[in-house]
């Protein structure tokens, strides 16, 4: 069956969100590419953007949560968009309570994580970088 990962955009702290999410699920980078890693006088790279994250993806399990940095000649993301979150089928009540509570760390709450009305263990938060995460333990599945 085909996988889902998901790919964020940041606005140049690619790499810190990153090392929090890990400092989270735990898990290894697959690769960390910089900008300035694939200049030449065909791509050329802005100063500003050298040392920003082209590609990063981090094994969670069998996916990979993967991201980059918005060069600046493209502008700036909205981190306040509410398109989309990012879904988290937690194995316990234990790992969905841990994982809601280190990624919502700094961030902002908006249904904090108990029992809902549809039979799950749900929460679901903005974390400090602007994402939004919800978080599912569903002890029938």
């Amino acid at each position: 069956m085909a996988r889902i990962n998901p790919h964020i955009n940041f606005n140049g702290n690619a790499e810190e969100a990153f090392n929090f999410y890990q400092s989270v699920f735990g898990g290894s980078f697959e690769r960390v590419v910089r900008m300035k890693d694939l200049a030449s006088a065909d791509f050329p790279v802005a100063a500003e953007d050298a040392d920003k994250i082209l590609h990063i993806a981090l094994h969670i399990g069998s996916n990979l949560l993967m991201g980059n940095d918005v060069p600046s000649f493209l502008g700036r993301v909205n981190e306040q968009e509410n398109r989309s979150k990012i879904s988290i089928s937690a194995d316990s009540k234990e790992e969905a309570d841990r994982l809601f509570n280190g990624l919502s760390a700094g961030g902002t709450v908006e249904m904090p994580i108990a029992d809902s009305p549809w039979g799950s263990y749900f929460g679901m938060f903005r974390d400090k970088y602007g994402i939004e995460w919800m978080v599912d333990f569903n002890e029938k599945k």
